[in-house]
Order: C-alpha cells, then sequence, then structure tokens
C-alpha cells in the first residue's frame, strides 16, 4: 500500500501516518527504488490499534503499547495492555462509590441549621481526608463557598457547604475535572436535584465504556500486529 492507503484506511492524513512511522508506532517501511514508502497490513493494523488506543488510555500511554508490539516480548506488551484495563476497573470501581455516595449526601436534609453544626477549614479537611489547601481550592474555583466570619473573613462551613463538599470530594475521586464541576455544582446548590449529579456520573460511565470498547477494538488489531510479527 501506499502512504495515502494506510491514510484512507486508518482514517489519518499522509502526513499523520509519516509521523507515526517517525515515532515508532509503525514499523520502518521499505522503500521503492524510487524512494516511495509501501506499506503493508501491519502497518495498517499498527495505525488502527494506535487509533483505538489513543481513545481508551490516550495518546503518551497509546504510542508505548504499539511500540511494544514491534520492540518487546509479548509478555511485556501484554502487561501493559493490563495496566490499562485495570486503570478503568478502577474508574469504574470510583464511580459506583461515587454514585451511591452522591444520592446518599444529596437526601441528606440541612434544614435547622444550628451555629454548632459548622466547620472551620481544618475541621472539613480532616473530616474528608484533604488537604485544607484543597478547600482553599474548591472555594476559589466556586465549587465549595463557605462564609466569611469577620473581622478576619474565616471560612466557615455550614451543613450545606459540607454537603457540596463531600459531594465534589466523591465526584473528584471519580475522575471529574474541576471545570465539569464549575458547571454542575451551581445547578444542584440551587435546585438540590440528585438527578443532576446522576446525569453527570451517567456521562462519565457512558465515557468509561466508550474507552473500554477502544481497548477491546486495540487488542483485535495488535492481534494482527503479533501475527506477522512473531510468525
Amino acid at each position: 500500500m501506499r502512504t495515502v492507503d494506510v491514510a484512507r484506511r486508518a482514517g489519518y492524513s499522509v502526513q499523520q501516518i509519516r509521523d507515526l512511522e517517525r515515532d515508532g508506532v509503525l514499523p520502518s517501511a521499505p522503500r521503492t527504488a524510487a524512494g516511495h514508502r509501501r506499506y503493508g497490513e501491519t502497518h495498517l493494523h499498527s495505525a488502527l490499534a494506535y487509533r483505538a488506543l489513543a481513545a481508551g488510555t490516550g495518546p503518551v500511554e497509546a504510542r508505548r503499547i504499539v511500540r511494544a508490539a514491534h520492540r518487546r516480548p509479548v509478555p511485556e506488551l501484554l502487561a501493559l495492555l493490563d495496566a490499562a484495563h485495570a486503570v478503568l476497573d478502577r474508574e469504574r470501581e470510583q464511580l459506583a462509590l461515587a454514585r451511591a455516595a452522591a444520592q446518599a449526601i444529596s437526601a441528606e436534609p440541612v434544614a435547622d441549621v444550628r451555629a454548632s453544626d459548622s466547620m472551620s477549614v481544618s475541621e472539613l479537611a480532616d473530616a474528608l481526608g484533604v488537604r485544607p489547601s484543597t478547600l482553599r481550592h474548591w472555594d476559589a474555583e466556586g465549587l465549595v463557598v463557605p462564609d466569611r466570619l469577620p473581622p478576619r473573613g474565616t471560612r466557615r462551613y455550614a451543613p450545606d457547604h459540607v454537603r457540596d463538599a463531600r459531594i465534589v470530594h466523591q465526584l473528584r475521586g471519580a475522575g471529574y475535572r474541576v471545570g465539569s464541576l464549575r458547571a454542575l455544582m451551581p445547578d444542584l446548590r440551587q435546585g438540590q436535584r440528585p438527578q443532576d449529579v446522576e446525569a453527570a456520573l451517567g456521562a462519565r460511565d457512558k465515557t468509561i465504556a466508550a474507552r473500554s470498547r477502544a481497548l477491546l477494538d486495540a487488542a483485535a488489531h495488535l492481534g494482527r500486529v503479533l501475527a506477522a510479527t512473531r510468525t
């Protein structure tokens, strides 16, 4: 196959195929007498494996895995694939915990608040198992904004702030980025709707499923690469 043939079948540009070869994701292609690259099925499946792995693990890890299929013993390649699946497995476990915790926390009543129910930044940090600087960062990002007590503006977390902090803590543990939580928390605070959190968790679940499917697709292409390079 010509470079353009591999590019079309793999969904890349001609320059991207050349870059993948330069980076060792594709094995070095033989040249014709005129200097044109000639690619085979191994090159195509290497490109397709990389494309799927990039969606499942990110481009850096995808390069490591496909290079391993060309240059390393099979057990080392399998170890890298096992590690990629283990990451997704941990994310699924964290997501399940976050879903259960967020549902329970959101349902907690926060009426009849007493002054004695409030917590300082250090007390809440100890309760959550995070650093006080983490809570200050969440405050700066608008995720959990506590009351400020005069005259020095000391942070004080009322029960509704504590509940929000527990939700943010669980969702951060499940892999949610600050930007996503910044968009979610105002709606949750105003409406106190557990379905908002569940919708966000459902979207995360779909993302993990898509990445898992990408790893499955990549494994099929890597199998073709191994079959061609180990015979």
